[in-house]
């Protein structure tokens, strides 16, 4: 039922949708004074930007520590979703199973368990994970007056997290359906990845007044090309080999804070797009979850 594809202007819709409903979000989480710099702003991608490895990750690894998940589940999952990426035979109907997959994790859970667990697990596995250089880049716009969000599709609640604890503006990520406080399992629009983020960008921009040609964004991967094409300057950070081919034709900065090594270990799942770890990860939660709800029938 997955085979058919959707057509590119049913996509463009979604990606406008999707951007405004993650945009939507962040306007609760943007600080309320007035900077000095209103109209200029930075935008940070989080994942081998920000941080090294996939925040998604870290997460689902905390998880297993507090035996919510095994390890077994964790790697079978990821392995699966790693293959298909690298591959390059992975279809539409593949990447909608393994969100669904992800969304029947957290379906009837509460919000604020989420959030608990993501804050413990920031400090355990995240804080020390920071590229010290990326972080300064961020200072650097906060210290010129201007505001700086992370764009991601981590869910919004994690990516809210982070951006707090790193004492920035907030966060745009992909926005799960709530209802009296718990999670349906669905959705609101898809995830952000891709050219979503830019459209997030985009209606940011006009909700805050920004002028986007004044805007500065960071990324490490090509699949944030359109978001790195929306502003006045970009800056490919970390950059897949990809992605550095773009920035040397275009022009566009490149810094790395990789070591040589770090660079290879890192460049397979940045490569990968919206994380080949992180996708697997999530549909590992949910097959155990089944597992236990069916061991319980």
């Amino acid at each position: 039922m997955w085979s058919r594809k959707r057509k590119p202007e049913d996509e463009e819709v979604t990606h406008v949708l999707t951007g405004a409903a993650s945009a939507a979000a962040a306007e609760v989480e943007t600080a309320l004074t007035v900077p000095p710099d209103p109209t200029a702003a930075a935008f940070f991608d989080c994942d081998n930007t920000m941080m090294v490895g996939a925040s998604i990750y870290h997460f689902a690894k905390g998880l297993v520590g507090r035996k919510l998940i095994t390890t077994r589940d964790l790697l079978g999952f990821a392995w699966h979703q790693l293959w298909f990426r690298l591959s390059g035979t992975e279809q539409h109907g593949a990447m909608l199973e393994a969100r669904e997959a992800a969304l029947g994790f957290v379906a009837g859970r509460e919000v604020g368990e989420i959030v608990a667990y993501g804050e413990e697990i920031y400090d355990e596995l995240m804080a020390g994970r920071i590229y010290s250089g990326t972080r300064a880049l961020a200072q650097l716009h906060l210290d010129e007056g201007q505001r700086v969000w992370l764009v991601t599709a981590t869910p919004v609640e994690l990516a809210t997290i982070i951006s707090r604890r790193l004492g920035l503006t907030g966060a745009l990520g992909t926005v799960s359906e709530v209802r009296d406080g718990r999670y349906t399992g669905r959705l609101v629009g898809e995830p952000l990845h891709g050219p979503a983020k830019a459209e997030a960008v985009r209606a940011l921009a006009e909700r805050e007044g920004l002028d986007l040609a004044r805007c500065t964004a960071y990324s490490d991967s090509a699949n944030d090309i359109p978001m790195l094409s929306v502003v006045g300057h970009a800056v490919a950070v970390n950059p897949d080999g990809e992605l550095r081919d773009v920035a040397r034709e275009r022009g566009w900065e490149v810094r790395d804070f990789r070591t040589g090594r770090k660079a290879i270990l890192i460049g397979v799942p940045t490569a990968a797009g919206l994380g080949a770890v992180a996708g697997g990860v999530m549909a590992g939660l949910a097959y155990r979850r089944r597992r236990a709800l069916q061991g319980r029938a």
